[in-house]
């Protein structure tokens, strides 16, 4: 019988552990680089405890957009998102606008949008914004006169994806979503519309409560609840029921004006019939513009925002 030795097999290569360590070396320097792109984002906003809840919403719809998270990935979607996050006085939603504008081109356009962005952010405390304004100037001249953007930010907010956002929502804000839908139709209005306010109102939180004592899902304050004989605005579908009772009598008293009724949700009839449609207000004429743009509408021309964000009057 011939005995077998370890001899007789050839030797089996292994890899050496400095091998290992060179080859995940450069899995992290890939890594890294991948997630350092302009515009890539790794974090979640900084949200503020004492941020109004449109705000909170238009952050955590920003980010989605930014991220890819439960919607596809749209940088300038985000960027609109966060613009309005600003204009209503969101320090890191200017600082975020501010990114991705830089990430989407260096043209001298584009680096003094941007660098706008971060002063007005920086003058609203935001440390970091400060360091990337600094940064800019240390690289190149800057013009900064205001922090206007083109109309084509507002017309992004069409694209973005009301009904992929909320399927990827927590299941507790998920079935308020089932409840709107449900209920919608029974109080005539069209779903996608209720949808669009409730998640721009609230993002879906039916704890929510505005610095103007608006309270819920649907974000009713205190006298439009009691118009309404909502008793427990805290209770969602009371709540919802309120809002779409609501929404059901601006559209009979609008005649069935989307534009005017949205208005109206946000600024009260009396301030859309002073004006004879969308108050100049910069809240109302954003929030109308997410309503539109999220219900799949048209975002049709609004009147300017008074001058330096100033009227900024809403019933909320």
């Amino acid at each position: 019988m011939t005995s077998l030795s370890l001899a007789a097999f050839p030797a089996v290569s292994t890899p050496r552990w400095s091998n290992w360590c060179s080859l995940l070396a450069g899995l992290l320097i890939l890594w890294l680089a991948y997630v350092s792109l302009p515009g890539f984002a790794t974090q979640e906003p900084v949200v503020d405890d004492d941020e109004a809840p449109q705000i909170r919403a238009l952050l955590a719809q920003a980010w989605a957009s930014e991220s890819g998270r439960g919607v596809r990935r749209n940088p300038l979607v985000a960027s609109a998102l966060y613009g309005q996050a600003g204009k209503l006085g969101s320090a890191e939603g200017l600082f975020r606008a501010g990114k991705i504008q830089l990430s989407l081109g260096w043209s001298a356009v584009q680096r003094n949008y941007a660098a706008c962005l971060f002063a007005a952010a920086s003058q609203l405390g935001h440390h970091e914004a400060r360091l990337e304004l600094d940064r800019l100037h240390g690289l190149m001249p800057l013009d900064i006169h205001d922090c206007s953007e083109d109309a084509g930010a507002i017309l992004q907010l069409v694209n973005f994806d009301l009904d992929r956002y909320v399927s990827g929502l927590p299941l507790p804000r998920r079935r308020i979503v089932a409840l709107i839908r449900d209920l919608a139709p029974r109080f005539g209005i069209d779903p996608r519309l209720a949808l669009a306010v409730a998640t721009v109102e609230s993002n879906l939180d039916p704890w929510a409560v505005s610095p103007k004592r608006a309270m819920g899902v649907m974000q009713l304050i205190p006298e439009t609840a009691e118009r309404f004989n909502v008793r427990k605005p805290f209770d969602a579908e009371q709540n919802i029921r309120g809002g779409l009772a609501y929404l059901r009598w601006l559209q009979h008293y609008y005649r069935g004006d989307t534009v005017r009724v949205v208005a109206a949700y946000n600024a009260g009839e009396g301030a859309v019939d002073r004006f004879g449609g969308v108050p100049p207000y910069l809240e109302t004429v954003l929030y109308v513009s997410r309503v539109m743009g999220f219900s799949g509408r048209g975002v049709s021309a609004l009147p300017p925002p008074a001058a330096g964000g100033k009227g900024i009057v809403s019933a909320k």
